[in-house]
């Protein structure tokens, strides 16, 4: 494949916008024959689309191998950027019209962890099908620690659930929808689970599951290790993972330890071989919020999303 030719405000001014959501359709089918059908045109019209962005890209971005096709590195590269750039074309194309759920075909982006997409997904599932059954929603999973580019992130996101972040440099809205505890999270044969009582000074020295642990440094925007920082523990982390319901398959059988959310606690069934005990002394609660960008403040669909997300969390009450 030839150099693509350098990017110029005009070149891309040439583009049809169409193109990217052909390409976010050949991305998540890696299919020419499915991704007309989803987008309802011909089978040539997409082989067509598919040749004038491999001509654009300098890249081939989907590749025959067998009966299949497969991604090409750069295209996995890009997978994320396309469905962030699509979600975030919609929103501005919606903007300030009329919403009507039942009748919406747009797609909503939330980004958060694993652990509020739990608490939250199935109530939210059940909402989103009843009321807007034409609506799509994609659940962005966090990969790392939320960081410093929060404010550009939220700009790209219908929503995202966190907790508490701090101070932003721009105007970002929230509003509070649940609340957690921490709990001691260890291996059913742990020593520590028969015992009469155990402190913070029979923790310390144990080896540590942390999620969303940025790196081996301190201080951490961990959720958990915050946390211990507060109460003077430095743990000794041994795994460092992306993502809570991954924590308990690194505890089973072995003497280490993890802060864990109560509402996740206990959905863990009792052949995880782990359990979950109250931490021997006052933690901070979980405060989990939406946040979203002031500029969406007056929006009817995210005002009306916002409502939907409050109500899956009020049902996940415990």
């Amino acid at each position: 494949m030839a150099t693509p030719p350098e990017r110029t405000p005009a070149h891309l001014a040439n583009l049809d916008l169409n193109l990217l959501v052909t390409l976010r359709e050949l991305f998540r089918e890696r299919n020419v024959t499915r991704a007309a059908k989803r987008l309802g045109v011909s089978q040539p019209a997409v082989s067509a689309s598919l040749s004038r962005l491999r001509r654009h890209f300098g890249d081939e971005l989907l590749l025959r191998t067998g009966g299949a096709y497969v991604l090409t590195p750069l295209a996995t590269q890009l997978t994320e950027q396309v469905e962030t750039v699509c979600a975030a074309t919609e929103r501005l194309f919606a903007t300030g019209s009329a919403f009507e759920p039942a009748d919406s075909r747009r797609e909503f982006t939330l980004l958060m962890s694993d652990y509020p997409a739990t608490v939250l997904g199935d109530r939210l599932s059940r909402l989103l099908a009843r009321e807007a059954p034409r609506a799509a929603l994609h659940m962005r999973l966090v990969r790392e620690t939320i960081g410093g580019d929060i404010v550009e992130t939220i700009r790209l996101v219908d929503g995202m659930v966190s907790p508490r972040l701090g101070h932003f440099r721009t105007p970002v809205s929230s509003q509070p929808l649940f609340r957690d505890r921490w709990m001691c999270l260890l291996s059913a044969d742990h020593p520590l689970c028969e015992a009469e009582s155990f402190g913070p000074a029979d923790l310390t020295p144990l080896p540590w599951v942390v999620p969303y642990h940025r790196d081996a440094g301190y201080p951490s925007a961990s959720p958990a290790t915050r946390q211990l920082t507060a109460l003077g523990i430095r743990p000794r982390i041994a795994v460092r993972v992306e993502s809570y319901r991954a924590v308990p398959d690194f505890i089973a059988g072995t003497r280490r330890v993890a802060l864990y959310p109560a509402r996740l606690a206990a959905r863990l069934p009792a052949e995880r071989g782990v359990r979950a005990v109250e931490w021997p002394v006052p933690l901070d609660e979980i405060d989990e919020l939406l946040w979203w960008d002031t500029v969406y403040d007056k929006d009817p669909a995210n005002v009306w999303l916002r409502g939907l997300v409050a109500r899956a969390a009020a049902e996940a009450a415990p």
